[in-house]
C-alpha cells in the first residue's frame, strides 16, 4: 500500500508490513513481532503527528469581528535520511538474528527500502519436531518507491466571534480507498493579544497565540486478501495531537511576512486486530487472536517562517516549517 496521502500513511505502512510475512513474524513470537512494528512504524507515526499540526495560521493579526475565512492548505513534509531506516539490535529479539550473526545492522523503517534486502533467520517451536528455523525478507517501505515527500490536503475555516480571536476548523471527509479508511478533524483557536492594546495601531506587529487539536482514525482491512488465515484482520490507528504556537506578523495592508514558535506533542494508538492461525505447513498451526498494540508518543519544538499576500476577498500564503521533518506549506483562502 504504497498511497501519497499523509493521512493515511501510517495505515498504508501498517498494510505493507501485514502483506510481507506476518505469518513467519508471528509465529518467531508476538513479542518479537510488536518489536519489530513498533521500530518500523515509529518514523511514520513521527511524520503523521508533524505533518497534520502544518497549515493551522497564516498572519498573526486576527480577523475583524464576525469575519469568516475559508481556504484549502496544501503541505509537503521532507523525509530525511536518517527517518528511513534504524538500528534493528538482535539483541533486542527473542527468536531472531542475522545470517552472518552480526549484532545488529541497519535495515528499513516504514519510510524507507531495503536495497539490498535484508534477511533475518526466525527460531520457532514446533511441537512435534522441536526448535525450526526459517529464513524471511524484512519488509520494506515507501522509499521503495523513491518517494522522498509525504504531500497533505485540508479543507479549513475560521470564524471571528471578536476582534482578534479566531475559531479554526479543519476537516478531511473519511474516505475508503482499496479497504483503507481514514477520516480526520481538527479545532483551534487564535488569539491576537495586540489586539487588546489601547492603541494597537502604533505596535509594529501584530503578536497572537494558537492552540489547535487535530484527530485522525483510520483502519485498514486485509482479511480478504489471505495473507494469513483467519477473521477479522485489520489495523487500527488513532492519532491525537496538540499544538502551542506563538506567532508574530508584520501589519501591512497587502504583503506581510510572519513567524512562529511551537510545541508539538503526539500520541498514536495503532492495533493489530482479528484471528491469525500461524501454521508450519500441514502439521502445526496455532490461532493468535488481536496479537498486539504500539502506542507512541511524540514531542517536539518546531519554527516556521513565511508570507501572506492579499488580493481583495482573496489571499495566499507559503510558509517552511523547521522540525524533525520539515514541511512546506501552500494555503488559498477567501475571506469575509
Amino acid at each position: 500500500m504504497k498511497k501519497l496521502i499523509l493521512i493515511i500513511l501510517l495505515i498504508s505502512a501498517t498494510g505493507m508490513y501485514a502483506q510481507q510475512n506476518i505469518d513467519d513474524l508471528l509465529a518467531a513470537g508476538v513479542n518479537d513481532a510488536q518489536r519489530f512494528s513498533k521500530d518500523y512504524l515509529a518514523p511514520a507515526t513521527e511524520g503523521l503527528v508533524y505533518g497534520v499540526n502544518n497549515g493551522w495560521f497564516n498572519h498573526g493579526k486576527g480577523q475583524k469581528r464576525f469575519g469568516f475565512e475559508i481556504g484549502l492548505v496544501a503541505n509537503s513534509s521532507f523525509i530525511a535520511t536518517d527517518k528511513k531506516s534504524f538500528d534493528m539490535h538482535v539483541s533486542d529479539y527473542e527468536n531472531i538474528r542475522f545470517p552472518d550473526n552480526s549484532p545488529s545492522k541497519r535495515v528499513a523503517t516504514a519510510l524507507g527500502t531495503n536495497n539490498p534486502d535484508v534477511v533475518v533467520i526466525l527460531t520457532y517451536d514446533d511441537p512435534i519436531f522441536g526448535n525450526q528455523e526459517t529464513e524471511i525478507t524484512l519488509p520494506t517501505g515507501l522509499g521503495a518507491s523513491d518517494i522522498n515527500i509525504i504531500p497533505a490536503a485540508f479543507l479549513q475555516v475560521g470564524f471571528s466571534p471578536f476582534k482578534g480571536t479566531q475559531l479554526k476548523a479543519r476537516y478531511f471527509p473519511k474516505i475508503e480507498v482499496d479497504d483503507v479508511k481514514t477520516g480526520l478533524y481538527g479545532f483551534g483557536i487564535q488569539q491576537e493579544f495586540t489586539a487588546w492594546l489601547p492603541k494597537e495601531e502604533l505596535f509594529p506587529l501584530a503578536i497572537s497565540g494558537l492552540i489547535a487539536y487535530t484527530h485522525l482514525d483510520g483502519s485498514y482491512d486485509f482479511t480478504d486478501d489471505g495473507i494469513v488465515d483467519g477473521q477479522n484482520q485489520q489495523v487500527q490507528t488513532n492519532v491525537n495531537t496538540m499544538l502551542y504556537e506563538l506567532i508574530a506578523s508584520t501589519k501591512f495592508k497587502i504583503i506581510n511576512v510572519y513567524a512562529g514558535l511551537g510545541y508539538v506533542t503526539g500520541k498514536s494508538e495503532t492495533d493489530l486486530l482479528g484471528t491469525y492461525v500461524v501454521s508450519d505447513g500441514v502439521l502445526f498451526s496455532e490461532s493468535i487472536i488481536d496479537p498486539f498494540s504500539i502506542d507512541e508518543k511524540v514531542t517536539g519544538v518546531r519554527t516556521t517562517i513565511g508570507a501572506h499576500l492579499k488580493m481583495g476577498v482573496f489571499s495566499v500564503n507559503a510558509d517552511y516549517t523547521f522540525a524533525e521533518f520539515n514541511s512546506a506549506t501552500l494555503g488559498l483562502q477567501l475571506s469575509f
